[in-house]
C-alpha cells in the first residue's frame, strides 16, 4: 500500500511538476479540440504515430493518464533501473505491459485494453500498428474497430503534428520543435453499426478514424499498411 502510494505521488510530481510543464514548454505544445476528451470514464484515443515521444505527448495534451501497450521488459527490471522503468513507463507513461515473447500473452493485447477501459481508463492506440518511417499516413489496422465495438468506449481520433521533428525515428534525444495535437469529435460508431456488419463494420470504423486523422494531419495518405520492423 505504501509503495503504491509512493509511486502515485512520484507519478503526480513527474506529470504535474518535474516533467509535464517543462516538456510542454520545450515542445511549445499546442492542443486543439481538447473539449472532445472526457475528463473521466473510458475513452479510446486513436492516433497517427510518428515518434517514440508520441505516447508522452498524448497524455499531456489529453489532460489525463492514457494507457498504451508496451514491451513488458521495460518494467520488469530489478534494482534502481527496474524501479525507474516502472515509474517512468508504468506510472508516468501509463504503459500496459505485454510479453511479446509469449504468443498467448501477445494475443491477449485486445483483452488487456478492454480491461483497462472497463476500469474507466483512457487507452491510446495507433491504428497504423507502428511508427511511420516514411512520414506517410498508412492504412489503419482494424484492431481499433474491434476495441471500439467490444468496449463501447467512445473513439477520439487524434492527429499529431511535429513529433517526428522533435524526435525523429531512431533518435535518442528531443529537439526543440513545435508540436501540435488535434483531437477530433468522437466517431459515430452507432451510425456505422446501422450500415455494416462483421468485417465490413470493423473496416468502416477504422477508415472513419483514419479519415478524421487525415483531415487534421499534413501527412500524405497511403493505401498500404505500414511496415513493422518493430512494434513500437
Amino acid at each position: 500500500m505504501t509503495g503504491n502510494l509512493t509511486m502515485r505521488t512520484l507519478e503526480w510530481l513527474l506529470r504535474r511538476v518535474v516533467v509535464g510543464p517543462p516538456l510542454r514548454a520545450y515542445l511549445r505544445l499546442r492542443v486543439e479540440g481538447a473539449e472532445h476528451i472526457p475528463t473521466t470514464g473510458p475513452v479510446i484515443i486513436a492516433s497517427n504515430h510518428l515518434s517514440f515521444v508520441d505516447s508522452m505527448v498524448i497524455p499531456l495534451a489529453a489532460g489525463r493518464k492514457v494507457g498504451f501497450l508496451g514491451k513488458a521488459e521495460y518494467v520488469q527490471g530489478t534494482g534502481v533501473s527496474g524501479w525507474f522503468g516502472r515509474l517512468w513507463f508504468g506510472e508516468f507513461g501509463g504503459m500496459i505491459p505485454v510479453d511479446r515473447s509469449d504468443a498467448r500473452a501477445a494475443a491477449r493485447s485486445l483483452e488487456l485494453a478492454e480491461e483497462h477501459l472497463a476500469r474507466g481508463g483512457a487507452f491510446g492506440i495507433y491504428p497504423e500498428g507502428t511508427r511511420s518511417r516514411d512520414g506517410r499516413l498508412h492504412k489503419g489496422r482494424t484492431g481499433v474497430g474491434r476495441l471500439a465495438l467490444a468496449s463501447g468506449a467512445p473513439v477520439i481520433p487524434c492527429a499529431l503534428v511535429g513529433t517526428d521533428k522533435a524526435q525523429p525515428v531512431d533518435a535518442r534525444g528531443l529537439r526543440p520543435h513545435r508540436v501540435t495535437v488535434r483531437f477530433a469529435p468522437p466517431i459515430d460508431v452507432a451510425a456505422l453499426e446501422a450500415q455494416f456488419v462483421k468485417a465490413r463494420l470493423l473496416r468502416a470504423v477504422t477508415d472513419e478514424v483514419m479519415d478524421a486523422i487525415a483531415e487534421r494531419s499534413p501527412q500524405t495518405r497511403s493505401d498500404e499498411y505500414a511496415n513493422r520492423p518493430d512494434a513500437a
